[in-house]
């Protein structure tokens, strides 16, 4: 299952929202997330994205660091990849995704994930949140379900477990309507039937990451067959895929830079061979082809090196050209 006929394929970039952070000592500068956002812009990507945590793995906040991409790019598409969403309360949370969409003049995407619980320090940051980890999943999908009930223009009532709401409508109202496009974080390697019937369900769209472009296509299948049991179109549900990359001629010293990079930026590579591939523009681009040939719509680079815009300068020479 591919793309679309005739759609052409969305490339994204991941801001280096954590990778400021490790940088250097003391607080770190946003420059950098800035001036690379107008980069990405100026080039011609579809979209630009950051990553969310709260303690595990420090960064620039997601939404407030997006609201000041906003006032710096006219174009560039705004994303979250992915929001830990059951670390926020979900009525503030509505609030701020309208007041941001409104401030980007509709050009947020939100894609939401329940979080992983692989170290110690992931497990301390959903404690920190007060939030028991394994409540994740069912407090992700509460969020989703009342940001999906934010989009009435008339009162809401909401009752769940964990949130209950019977109030007006949020304000502001987003721009894009009947609201912000919500996707579903979905994977072959550490997915389930409950994540894929959560995404048939309530998502907008799905993004993954780590599986190969055979085990996407799988995903993909999952997610818009359940869709189509429900009276849903399976089309209508977008399909992106986040790949980390390292851009370099120099396969062995990419394969190095990247593996230094991970380790900084987790504190341990829990996904090992997964990411990549590591290596010349070619070989990325053929990758990224292998993606959309699956059926990705959108496809998100995070780049695995310490000069972020020397690896942003090699994609728009050396891997776009060959994705038109």
């Amino acid at each position: 299952m591919g793309s679309r006929v005739g759609e052409p394929l969305r490339v994204g970039v991941l801001l280096p929202t954590r990778a400021v952070v490790l940088r250097g000592e003391g607080s770190p500068s946003p420059d950098l997330v800035l001036t690379m956002a107008e980069r990405v812009e100026a080039i011609g990507c579809d979209s630009v994205w950051v990553g969310d945590s709260l303690t595990a793995k420090p960064r620039l906040e997601p939404l407030a660091t997006l609201a000041a991409v906003a006032a710096r790019t006219k174009r560039v598409r705004l994303g979250t990849a992915v929001l830990l969403a059951a670390l926020r309360h979900p009525v503030l949370l509505a609030q701020t995704v309208h007041t941001l969409d409104q401030l980007s003049g509709g050009r947020l995407t939100l894609a939401m994930g329940v979080g992983g619980t692989f170290t110690e320090a992931m497990r301390s940051e959903w404690a920190a949140a007060d939030v028991p980890p394994l409540e994740r999943a069912a407090r992700l999908e509460e969020t989703v379900a009342l940001l999906r009930a934010f989009r009435q223009p008339e009162r809401v009532s909401f009752s769940g477990r964990f949130v209950r709401y019977d109030g007006p409508a949020m304000q502001p109202r987003p721009v894009q309507q009947p609201g912000v496009p919500l996707w579903l974080a979905c994977h072959a390697r550490t997915g389930n039937e409950r994540q894929y019937r959560r995404a048939a369900t309530l998502a907008d769209g799905i993004i993954s990451i780590t599986d190969s472009p055979q085990e996407y296509a799988r995903v993909l299948r999952a997610v818009r067959g359940y869709a189509q049991e429900q009276g849903r179109d399976p089309e209508s549900l977008h399909a992106a895929f986040y790949m980390t990359v390292n851009l370099n001629e120099d396969e062995p010293r990419a394969a190095a830079e990247a593996e230094a990079f991970l380790l900084r930026y987790y504190g341990v590579n829990h996904w090992g061979q997964a990411w990549g591939p590591f290596g010349s523009p070619s070989r990325v681009a053929e990758r990224i082809i292998a993606y959309r040939d699956a059926g990705a719509q959108t496809v998100i680079l995070r780049f695995a090196g310490f000069d972020q815009m020397q690896q942003l300068e090699r994609l728009a020479d050396k891997v776009l050209p060959k994705l038109v």
